[in-house]
């Protein structure tokens, strides 16, 4: 069971000047074979086929507890790529007609599926634009065979993320990759020393990786310095109490203690409200008449006039 909070892991910019063909390469942190939906699904599958759970009760609690999170990771990069899709010059409530600039050729700049099928939102795709697929799961139901891919899996998605970073000069991208690189570790760290206190074999000495610099990536820094890049998050209020017995020890790279904290959904941001854009608009229903249905229903239902869910962004 899954339980969902109205709130995002971390702040992200409000939409400024759009770019679909940046837009385009942080589909990759979310289609890609090492994207946000890779290590989400990888570790659900491993979570939901878990045998004997009761006696390997911290390992299973790791995976899971890391798969919680990875859904918010997917949540923060859609927000992203929405954020880079928004054209504030596209807000007013009338149909736009006109050829959208993100079709220009040539060459197209962006990904034309983010226009004609997803109307400027982000896409269970790649950079390519071709899908994800349930190929990328790996759940072999050995526990240090999953273990193990898992922190690989980590390695080539914290080298993705450094690349999509070195290749967005967009603030939305750049605070997000900033923010998923330090968790990326995080996961890359949780995973390494599963395998050793399972095994005695310390994967970071075994098999050093492409070494990804988050303490020099500017954005990354606030995040280092609050101690994000040695925490692990509990994201249940009452389960996977287990996640000390195997995510302990000290940081490999900065020796600090690593530390499970229990998360408080109450103290993460809350989410932008991106604004309509009636260039990709659903025929026949307008901003404003979708506006005065939706008051009708909340009356109707007896809510309160001020809405009961909350954004960073009221009003706007």
């Amino acid at each position: 069971m899954i339980l969902r909070i109205d709130r995002w892991l971390t702040e992200l910019p409000p939409p400024t000047d759009p770019d679909p063909a940046q837009a385009k390469v942080v589909q990759e942190l979310m289609g890609g074979k090492f994207g946000e939906m890779s290590t989400f699904l990888n570790y659900t599958f491993q979570s939901f086929n878990f045998r004997e759970r009761q006696k390997a009760r911290p390992f299973f609690d790791l995976i899971s507890n890391i798969a919680a999170e990875e859904f918010g990771h997917i949540e923060l990069v859609a927000a992203t790529i929405n954020s880079m899709l928004t054209d504030k010059k596209s807000i007013k409530d009338e149909v736009n007609t006109q050829k959208s600039p993100l079709l220009d050729l040539p060459p197209l700049p962006g990904n034309a599926h983010h226009y004609v099928n997803g109307g400027k939102g982000a896409l269970p795709q790649d950079s390519r634009g071709l899908p994800w697929t349930g190929d990328n799961v790996f759940s072999s139901g050995d526990l240090l065979s999953d273990l193990t891919h898992n922190y690989f899996l980590e390695t080539g998605a914290r080298s993705g993320k450094l690349r999509v970073y070195e290749a967005c000069d967009h603030p939305a991208a750049r605070a997000l990759t900033g923010y998923l690189l330090v968790r990326g570790g995080v996961h890359q760290v949780a995973y390494a020393r599963a395998v050793e206190n399972l095994t005695g074999a310390d994967l970071t000495k075994l098999f050093p990786g492409p070494r990804v610099p988050s303490d020099a990536i500017k954005e990354s820094q606030p995040y280092i310095e609050k101690g994000d890049h040695r925490r692990l998050y509990r994201f249940s209020p009452d389960d996977y109490r287990e996640l000390s017995a195997v995510f302990n020890g000290n940081h490999p790279e900065t020796g600090e203690p690593l530390e499970v904290v229990d998360e408080d959904p109450s103290l993460r941001p809350l989410p932008v409200d991106l604004p309509a854009q009636n260039d990709v608009f659903a025929p026949g229903y307008s901003t404003a008449e979708i506006d005065e249905i939706v008051d009708k229903l909340r009356k109707d239902a007896g809510f309160p006039d001020e809405v009961i869910g909350e954004v960073a962004n009221p009003g706007k």
